[in-house]
C-alpha cells in the first residue's frame, strides 16, 4: 500500500523540520481491488462476514445496559413523555454519521475504520491522533462495561453478595482500591473467543445479542399489555406531552445520542466482509434502524406505564413493572442488562486489535501488531495484548469517572469521517501519483505562463510579440497545442482543488467557532455574538462555494467502485460536523 505526500512528491532534500511537517500531512494511497489482490506482503484477514453477522455486531455493540437506566434519567430531567421523540431525533443525527461511514467503508474496505479513512483523506498526523483516541475509548469503555457486569450478575443470582468469593469484588486496604475479578475473567473469556476466529466470535455475539433483544421485546409486549389494561397513566398528565418544552426534548436528544454509539464497530471489520460494497452499508443501516426502533418502542411503553416524575432513575423499567405487580419481571430485565453488557464488551474489544494491526501495517507501530495467524486469520497477538490491557484495567481501576469521556474518541472519529467525505468528493487523493518528471514540468509551466502569457496567446489572446520566437527559437507551445490544452486543464483542475480545499477548511473553522460560541454561555454577549457571526460567515461561505463548484470527477475512481454513495453532499456531512462538534464541546453537560 503506497504513501502519497501532500504534493504527491515524497522526494527532495528539504530541511528536517520540513520533512517532519510533510510527514504529518502525508496521505496513504487508497486501496484498490488490484492492489488488494496483490497481497501487500502480509496475510489477509478471513472474509467470513455476511449481512447478518454485521447486524449482530452493530446491534450488539450499540444496545448496552445504559438504555435500561437512561430512559428514567432522561424522562425525569429533560424529555418527559416525549422521550420517544428524543430517541428519534438522536437516531436521525446518528444516521448522518452512518451515511458517511457507509460510503467510506464500501469504498475503502480495510481494517482500521476512521483511522484508515483519516490517513487516506486527511493525513498521517490526524490519523495517528484518531487511532489512539479510538484505542483509548474502546479500552476504557470495555473496562467500564466489564466492571458493570458483576453487580448485575449478583442481582440476577439473588443479591449483592451472591457471587462466589473468587469472583466478587474485594477491597484492598493497602492500595485503597476495589478489585473486580469477575470483570477481568469476562474480558479474558471474550479475548479468547475473539482469538478463535471472527466467524465464531460473531456467532457468539449474535446469540448474546438475540437474548438481549428478546428481553427488550418482552418489555415492549408486556408493557403494552399493562398500558392498555391501565389506560396509560403516564400520558394522562396536566403538563402535556412536552413538560420541559421543545428545548427539553432536544436536550434529551443530546443525551441519548450516545446510546447509538457502537455501530461504527461494523466499519472496523470491513476487511473481513465477503461483499463489502453491498453488505457494509446494509449492515450499518439495518443495525442503526433496529436500535432506533427498539429504543423508541421501549421508551413509549415505559413512559406510559409510570408518570415521568415518578420514575426510578436507577431501575426505571423494573420499578415500572413492579408498580403494576409484576415483580418477577425484574429477573428478565436484569438478564437483558447482563446480556447487553456482554455483547457491548465484545463490541468494545473487537475493533482494538484491528486498529493496532492497521497502524502497524502503516509503520506507526511495531510490526509485531500486524501479524495475522495463518490458521484462524485473526490478529491474535494484537488481540491478546488489548485483552490483557483491558483485563488489567478492569481488575484494578474504577473507571466510572473516565467512562463519561470515552465518547470523545467516537465523536472525533465521527467528525473526521464527515470531513473525509468532503475531501473524497472535492479533493480526492490520487490513486496513482503523477510521475515526478511530469509533475515538475507542470509546476515549471505553471510558473512560466504567469509571466509569459503563453496560455492566453495560444487560446486567442493578442500580444505584439506573440509571433516572435523567444531567444531565436520558435515558441514550443505553438507546435504542441494539444499538450498546452492538457496542461491548461490540469492547471484549471488544480485551481478548483485549491478553492475546494480552502472552502472545506473555512467550513470546519466556521462550524467550530459557531458551536463553541453557542455553547460558551460564560462569555460576554458581545464576544459571543461576534464569534457566532464570524462562524456563521465562514460556514455559509464554505457551504455556498462547495455547493456551486463541481465535485471532482476522480471520485468515481476512488477506491472500490459500486458501493454506497452518501446523499446530499455537502449539506449532510457539514450538518454531521456541526452536530458532532456541538456534542463534543458539551460532552460534560450531556
Amino acid at each position: 500500500m503506497g504513501i502519497l505526500g501532500g504534493s504527491q512528491k515524497m522526494g527532495g532534500c528539504g530541511s528536517p523540520s520540513g520533512g517532519w511537517a510533510k510527514g504529518l500531512v502525508r496521505r496513504k494511497q487508497v486501496d484498490s481491488a488490484r492492489s488488494r489482490s496483490g497481497g501487500g506482503g502480509h496475510h489477509q484477514l478471513a472474509k467470513e462476514l455476511s449481512i447478518l453477522h454485521l447486524i449482530a455486531i452493530g446491534v450488539g455493540s450499540t444496545i448496552g445496559a445504559g438504555v435500561y437506566i437512561l430512559v428514567g434519567t432522561v424522562a425525569r430531567e429533560h424529555s418527559g413523555p416525549a422521550l420517544a421523540f428524543s430517541f428519534l431525533i438522536a437516531g436521525i443525527a446518528a444516521a448522518l454519521s452512518a451515511f458517511c461511514y457507509a460510503e467510506l467503508a464500501s469504498r475503502c474496505p480495510s481494517a482500521g475504520s476512521a483511522y484508515h479513512y483519516s490517513y487516506i483523506c486527511v493525513g498521517e498526523g490526524v490519523a495517528w491522533l484518531i487511532g489512539w483516541a479510538l484505542l483509548l475509548e474502546y479500552t476504557i469503555g470495555g473496562s467500564a462495561v466489564a466492571r458493570g457486569i458483576s453487580p448485575n450478575l449478583a442481582l440476577l443470582f439473588g443479591g449483592a453478595d451472591s457471587l462466589p468469593a473468587f469472583l466478587a469484588r474485594q477491597y484492598i486496604p493497602g492500595l485503597d482500591i476495589v478489585v473486580d475479578p469477575c470483570a477481568a475473567v469476562l474480558v479474558i473469556i471474550v479475548t479468547g473467543l475473539l482469538c478463535v476466529g471472527i466467524k465464531e466470535s460473531t456467532l457468539a455475539q449474535g446469540i448474546v445479542t438475540t437474548a438481549n433483544v428478546c428481553a427488550m421485546i418482552f418489555v415492549i409486549s408486556a408493557g403494552t399489555y399493562l398500558g392498555f389494561k391501565t389506560g396509560w397513566p403516564g400520558y394522562e398528565l396536566p403538563t402535556g406531552y412536552f413538560p420541559f418544552g421543545v428545548d427539553g426534548m432536544l436536550a434529551g436528544s443530546a443525551t441519548v445520542f450516545f446510546a447509538y454509539i457502537g455501530f461504527d464497530s461494523v466499519a472496523s471489520t470491513a476487511e473481513e466482509v465477503k461483499n463489502p460494497q453491498r453488505d457494509l452499508p446494509v449492515g450499518i443501516a439495518a443495525a442503526l434502524s433496529i436500535c432506533c426502533a427498539l429504543y423508541m418502542m421501549v421508551s413509549v411503553v415505559v413512559v406510559g406505564l409510570v408518570p415521568y416524575f415518578a420514575m426510578d432513575p436507577d431501575t426505571p423499567i423494573s420499578s415500572a413493572f413492579a408498580s403494576h405487580g409484576m415483580h418477577w419481571a425484574a429477573y428478565i430485565i436484569t438478564a437483558g442488562a447482563v446480556t447487553a453488557l456482554c455483547s457491548t464488551l465484545m463490541g468494545a474489544i473487537l475493533p482494538q486489535p484491528r486498529i493496532l494491526m492497521a497502524m502497524a501495517r502503516d509503520g506507526l507501530l511495531p510490526a509485531f501488531f500486524s501479524d495475522i495467524n495463518k490458521s484462524t486469520q485473526v490478529p491474535i497477538k494484537s488481540t491478546i495484548v488489548t485483552g490483557i490491557g483491558s483485563a488489567t484495567l478492569a481488575f484494578f481501576m474504577d473507571v466510572s469517572q473516565l467512562a463519561g469521556m470515552v465518547s470523545v474518541g467516537t465523536l472525533l472519529a465521527f467528525t473526521m469521517v464527515a470531513i473525509s467525505v468532503l475531501i473524497l468528493r472535492y479533493v480526492p487523493p490520487d490513486v496513482v501519483p503523477l510521475p515526478s518528471s511530469l509533475q515538475e514540468s507542470i509546476d515549471a509551466y505553471s510558473d512560466a505562463q504567469e509571466s509569459s502569457g503563453i496560455i492566453s496567446q495560444v487560446s486567442g489572446g493578442s500580444s505584439k510579440d506573440s509571433t516572435q520566437p523567444l531567444l531565436g527559437k520558435k515558441d514550443a507551445s505553438i507546435d504542441y497545442p494539444i499538450l498546452v490544452e492538457k496542461v491548461q486543464d490540469i492547471l484549471t483542475e488544480k485551481n478548483r482543488r485549491k478553492i475546494a480545499g480552502w472552502a472545506i477548511m473555512f467550513t470546519c473553522i466556521g462550524a467550530f467557532l459557531l458551536t463553541f460560541a453557542a455553547s460558551s454561555l460564560g462569555l460576554s454577549s458581545f464576544l459571543r455574538f461576534s464569534v457566532c457571526g464570524v462562524g456563521v460567515t465562514f460556514l455559509l461561505s464554505g457551504l455556498i462555494v462547495l455547493t456551486c463548484i463541481d465535485q471532482d470527477e476522480r471520485r468515481h475512481k476512488f477506491g472500490h467502485a459500486g458501493g454506497f454513495i452518501c446523499p446530499f453532499v455537502p449539506l449532510l456531512p457539514i450538518t454531521c460536523i456541526l452536530i458532532n462538534l456541538y456534542l463534543l464541546i458539551n460532552l460534560g453537560s450531556c
